[in-house]
C-alpha cells in the first residue's frame, strides 16, 4: 500500500524556497525511499508570478496569495522563506493556531518574536522547526535541543555570519582594504547591494539572540544584544594581529553564568558580537571565506565546533529539509517534537565584560609621549601586556598633531595589547587618551580571545 502524500504548502521562492523545491522534485523517490515519506508541493506562494525562476514548480501551483496557502485546508506543513516580520509572523501564527507544522528559516522573524511563535507552537501541539535560521546548512540546532539539551553549555561563540568572514579573509589573506573586499563580496553575491545587515552586525546578533534562547532557555530579543560591525577594522589592524599570533574574526559570543540563585549572585546570560581578535592557533581562526563555524564549550562534553557553509540557496534549503522531515514525521505519527521554552534572565551589559583589548594610536614622535600615554593607561587601571611601536609618515590631511604648529612633524603609530581588563575602564581610558594633546588619533578597538 503506497504512502500517503503530506502536502506542503511553501511561502516565498527565492534562493532558499528555489533549492527547496528542486530538493523536493528532483529527489522526491530517493527522499520516499529513504524515510518512507512521500512530500507533495501543494502550493507555492510568491509575490510575483512573472518573474522567472530556476525551479521546477509543478503546474497549477502557484499563486500570490500567501493567506490562502496558509487557509487551505488540504495543506498539511507549511515552509516560510519569504523573511521580514510582517506578513510572516501573520501567516505563521495562524498555521500554528489551526494545527500546522511549520519550518521556517527567519531569523529575523525568531529573535524578535520567538517567545509569541514557541507558546503557539506549543498550545498547539506541533512542532515550529527553525535549523536553517542560524548558520545556513550547518546542524546546529537540533544538537543543541536534543542531542546536549541535558548539558550544561558555559559558552558559545562563533562565525555566523559568511559575508563578514569572506570580506575579513580577503582582507587577512590579500591585503586588501575594506571597501575593495566588500566590493569583492557584492560582485560574488555574498554581499546585499545595501551590506549594512551582515558588515555592522544586526544579521549576526539575530542568529546570537536565537541561541542564547536554544541553548541556555533565556529570553534574548535581538535588541539586547551589544553589536558591533566590521566596517572600523583595517587592513593594518589585521596585519599587526597577524604579526602578534591573531586572526581578526566577527563573533558572536553567548556566555552564561548559572549564579547561586541570590540577589547578589543571580543568573545571568552574555550576548554580544563584535570583532575580536581569535589566537592563531584557535579552530575559529582557520575558518576562512564565506563558511561558518560554531564553538560549542561544556561541562561534559568539553569543546565542540560546527563547521560548514552558513549561506547560500542549496545548503539552508538542505537543513529547511530536514525540519521538513522531522515536522512530517512527527505529524503522521501524532507527536511534535521538543518545545522552546523561555524565561526572563538578567543580561550583562558590556561594561561588565572582562578581556584582554587591543588598540593602536596614532602620536606625536617625542620624548615624554609614552610617560604621558601611561600616566592614563594606570589611571583607568589598564595593565599593558605587550606595546609595539613604529614610526609612520604624516598625513597632510591630519593637521598638525594637537598643540603644535603647522608643517612636518614625525608620527607613531604605537600598538597596545592589555591584560584582561572591564570594559568600563577601557572605554574610560580611551576617552582619555583622545583628550591627550600628543594623541592624534585612537584607532579601532579589538577585544582579544583566549591567551
Amino acid at each position: 500500500m503506497a504512502t500517503p502524500a503530506v502536502r506542503v504548502g511553501l511561502l516565498g521562492c527565492g534562493n532558499v524556497g528555489s533549492a527547496l523545491v528542486h530538493l523536493l522534485v528532483d529527489d522526491a523517490e530517493r527522499i520516499a525511499t529513504r524515510t518512507g515519506l512521500r512530500l507533495e508541493l501543494a502550493a507555492v506562494a510568491v509575490r510575483s508570478q512573472s518573474r522567472e525562476r530556476d525551479a521546477p514548480i509543478p503546474a497549477g501551483v502557484i499563486t500570490t496569495d500567501a493567506h490562502a496557502v496558509v487557509a487551505d485546508d488540504s495543506v498539511d506543513v507549511v515552509v516560510e522563506v519569504i523573511g521580514g516580520i510582517e506578513p510572516a509572523r501573520t501567516l505563521i501564527l495562524t498555521a500554528l493556531q489551526a494545527g500546522k507544522p511549520v519550518v521556517t528559516a527567519n531569523k529575523e522573524l525568531l529573535a524578535n518574536f520567538g517567545a509569541e511563535l514557541f507558546e503557539a507552537a506549543s498550545a498547539a501541539g506541533v512542532d515550529l522547526l527553525f535549523e536553517s535560521a542560524v548558520a545556513g546548512g550547518i546542524p546546529l540546532i537540533r544538537p543543541l535541543r536534543e542531542s546536549l539539551a541535558g548539558e550544561r553549555i558555559r559558552r558559545i561563540m562563533g562565525i555566523v555570519n559568511g559575508t563578514t568572514n569572506f570580506i575579513l579573509t580577503r582582507m587577512s589573506e590579500d591585503g586588501t582594504g575594506y571597501h575593495d573586499a566588500l566590493a569583492e563580496a557584492q560582485s560574488l553575491g555574498y554581499a546585499e547591494r545595501d551590506p549594512t545587515a551582515d558588515v555592522e552586525g544586526f544579521d549576526a546578533a539575530a542568529k546570537a539572540a536565537i541561541l542564547a534562547n536554544v541553548a541556555f532557555g533565556a529570553r534574548v530579543v535581538a535588541g539586547d544584544v551589544y553589536r558591533e560591525g566590521i566596517s572600523g577594522v583595517t587592513a593594518a589592524d589585521i596585519a599587526t594581529a597577524r604579526q602578534l599570533g591573531y586572526a581578526v574574526k566577527l563573533l558572536a559570543i553567548v556566555d552564561h553564568a548559572v549564579g547561586n540563585g541570590t540577589p547578589d549572585e543571580p543568573e545571568s546570560i552574555a550576548v554580544r558580537v563584535h570583532p575580536a581578535m581569535v589566537p592563531l592557533t584557535h579552530p575559529l581562526a582557520a575558518v576562512r571565506d564565506s563558511f561558518n563555524a560554531v564553538f560549542v564549550e561544556g561541562d561534559s562534553v568539553g569543546e565542540l565546533m560546527f563547521l560548514g557553509r552558513g549561506a547560500g540557496g542549496r545548503p539552508t534549503a538542505s537543513a529547511v529539509l530536514g525540519d521538513l522531515l522531522d515536522a512530517v514525521h512527527n505529524l503522521t505519527t501524532g507527536g511534535a517534537g521538543r518545545s522552546v521554552t523561555s524565561r526572563p534572565v538578567a543580561i550583562r551589559p558590556i561594561d561588565d565584560l572582562r578581556s584582554a583589548y587591543y588598540f593602536p594610536l596614532v602620536v606625536a614622535d617625542r620624548p615624554g609621549v609614552l610617560h604621558a600615554v601611561s600616566g592614563v593607561l594606570g589611571h583607568n587601571r589598564v595593565s599593558v601586556r605587550l606595546m609595539e611601536q613604529v614610526s609612520t609618515p604624516a598625513d597632510p590631511e591630519d593637521g598638525p598633531v594637537h598643540g603644535e604648529a603647522a608643517g612636518p612633524r614625525p608620527l607613531a603609530r604605537i600598538m597596545f595589547v592589555t591584560h584582561p581588563a572591564y570594559e568600563r575602564d577601557v572605554q574610560a581610558c580611551l576617552h582619555d587618551l583622545r583628550g591627550l594633546d600628543v594623541v592624534e588619533r585612537v584607532g579601532g578597538l579589538l577585544r582579544v580571545v583566549g591567551p
